[in-house]
Formats: structure tokens, C-alpha cells, sequence
């Protein structure tokens, strides 16, 4: 039997770089194509391309995540400060105080350290390491990182799988032995259909040419037959269960007899004419429509 997956499922990896820590995570949701999403700016453009190749490639549908988060050594981390910058800020201040009269404020230790204070908190006076976190020489590491991500991720999809194959399937056994106690009550059903008709003639106070009624009794029955439904319907639950155990991406094609095995099921419906086999229609709609839901995830 093949393993399916799902489409949701989460993995993550780490790369130790000279300067620190990149961490990558992957997450993905149901979809119907690879919808990829790269949520960072760590990873230089040259490589984006390469990168959603790789996961639509190993990943093939669902609405997916990619996370990079830096976490810089103690000794990379430190902010530097634009001394040019700062200088001038103090320097502009300084002018400013002497336009008004103020005494040269460089010779208050205090006022100056209060400045100093201010000045550090004004825009782009403190610089962030700005080198790239993923060059040339550090992507194999980043690369490795990304291939263990991926691998977590699919793991995750395959135990995923393993509950939605065990959930739809047995679903699909459960309709079919619905289906059995609506086979069990046709002969009560065509029994309540004669006794009807002849009950409804009777208050008429008619008649009718005892074979002319057989006659219209058997295309009534024809007419409202379930006999094809009920082949057909188990025809599209074992096309299914040989479809999720051969294919090892059925998601799509089981879409499309879930929409059949609907069919038969509401057509059943309309010719039941039976309170019983209508309640049994009832449970199959929420069996089916559980097993549709479930295999909008399957990949």
C-alpha cells in the first residue's frame, strides 16, 4: 500500500554559521498548487528561485511557509555607532544652545551626558551589522539546513496521512454499510408503496383491472427502482479505496468521486419514498461530506 500525505505539516532545521545561528522553518497548509510564500529578507535573491523550486519539487501542493530567523553571535551582535553622525547631532546642538544664549554646554558633564543620551537614540546614529547572513561561502550549510527542514515537514505530512487514510477509509466502509440496511428494507418499502396505492384506490371507491394494477404497480417500482444507485454507488466506494491505496497523490482524483458517490446518495434519496431509507440517506450525506472534508487535505 502506497503512504499518502497530508497537506498540513511543519519542519524545521538549523544551520551554525561562522557569525551565528539560522534557524528555518517550514509550514504548510491545505492548497491547490504550490502556493509558496518566502517570509524573510535573509535569503538573497539569487537563491529564491532555487529555494521554490526545491520545495515545490519535494512539497508539490499546499499553501507553504518559509521562515529564515538570524540569531548573531554575542561578538556580531553588538551595535556599531556612527560617530560621524553623532558628532554633528552634538555639534548642531551645540549651536543651537549658543543661538540662545546658553552657556557652551561641552563643559557640563552632565548636560553633556544627557545629550550624549539623546543623540544615541536619533535616526541611524546606531548601525546594525549590516553584512549578509548568507553568502556564497555559508549557503551549503544554509542549503543542508533547508534539505533537513523539508525532510521534517514530510514526515510530519506522511504521519498526517497515516490518520486521514484511517479516517476516510473507514468512512467509506461505514456508507457501504448504510447501504446495506437500505438494501434491508427494500421489500418493507415496496410492500408500504402497494399498500398505499391500493389504499388510495379503495377510498375511491374503485375497481381497477387487477392486472392493469400490476402493470402500473411495476412502473411505479420501476420507476423509483434503486438498483442502479446502489451498484453504482459501491462501484465509486471501491474505485476510492483502490484510488488512496495505489496513487500516491490522490487528493484531486478523490475529490472527483466523492462528487460521484454524492451523486448516487441523493438520487437514492429522491427515490425513497421511505421514512427508514430516508434517515439512512441522512447518515451517508454525513458521512460523505466528513470524507470530503478530510480529503481536501490529503496531497
Amino acid at each position: 500500500m502506497i503512504m499518502i500525505q497530508s497537506m498540513t505539516g511543519y519542519g524545521k532545521a538549523e544551520a551554525m554559521l561562522p557569525a551565528g545561528r539560522l534557524t528555518v522553518e517550514i509550514r504548510s497548509v491545505n492548497g491547490k498548487s504550490a502556493d509558496i510564500s518566502i517570509k524573510t529578507s535573509l535569503l538573497p535573491k539569487e537563491r529564491e528561485l532555487e529555494v521554490r523550486k526545491r520545495l515545490a519539487d519535494r512539497l508539490q501542493r499546499g499553501s507553504i511557509d518559509l521562515f529564515l530567523t538570524w540569531e548573531p553571535n554575542s561578538t556580531e551582535s553588538a551595535r556599531q555607532i556612527n560617530s560621524a553622525l553623532a558628532l554633528d547631532y552634538v555639534r548642531q546642538i551645540e549651536k543651537i544652545a549658543g543661538g540662545c544664549g546658553c552657556p557652551n554646554i561641552s563643559l557640563d558633564k552632565t548636560a553633556m551626558a544627557g545629550i550624549l543620551s539623546s543623540v544615541l537614540r536619533m535616526p541611524d546614529v546606531l548601525d546594525s551589522d549590516r553584512r549578509e547572513v548568507i553568502d556564497e561561502e555559508s549557503w551549503p550549510a544554509v542549503s543542508e539546513a533547508l534539505d533537513n527542514a523539508i525532510e521534517t515537514i514530510l514526515q510530519y505530512r506522511y504521519r498526517e496521512g497515516e490518520a486521514l487514510y484511517t479516517d476516510v477509509t473507514g468512512r467509506v466502509g461505514k456508507i457501504l454499510e448504510i447501504y446495506d440496511e437500505v438494501e434491508a428494507l427494500e421489500p418493507e418499502r415496496v410492500a408500504t408503496v402497494r399498500e398505499r396505492l391500493e389504499k388510495a384506490i379503495s377510498e375511491l371507491c374503485l375497481k381497477p383491472d387487477k392486472e392493469r394494477f400490476e402493470q402500473e404497480m411495476i412502473f411505479y417500482l420501476e420507476k423509483y427502482d434503486i438498483n442502479e444507485e446502489k451498484v453504482r454507488l459501491r462501484q465509486h466506494c471501491k474505485y476510492f479505496l483502490d484510488t488512496i491505496d495505489s496513487d500516491p497523490n490522490p487528493g484531486k482524483k478523490l475529490g472527483f468521486i466523492i462528487q460521484e458517490m454524492g451523486r448516487e446518495i441523493n438520487t437514492t434519496g429522491s427515490k425513497a419514498n421511505h421514512a427508514g431509507i430516508q434517515k439512512c440517506v441522512v447518515r451517508m450525506k454525513d458521512e460523505l461530506e466528513k470524507i470530503r472534508e478530510q480529503c481536501m487535505n490529503i496531497l
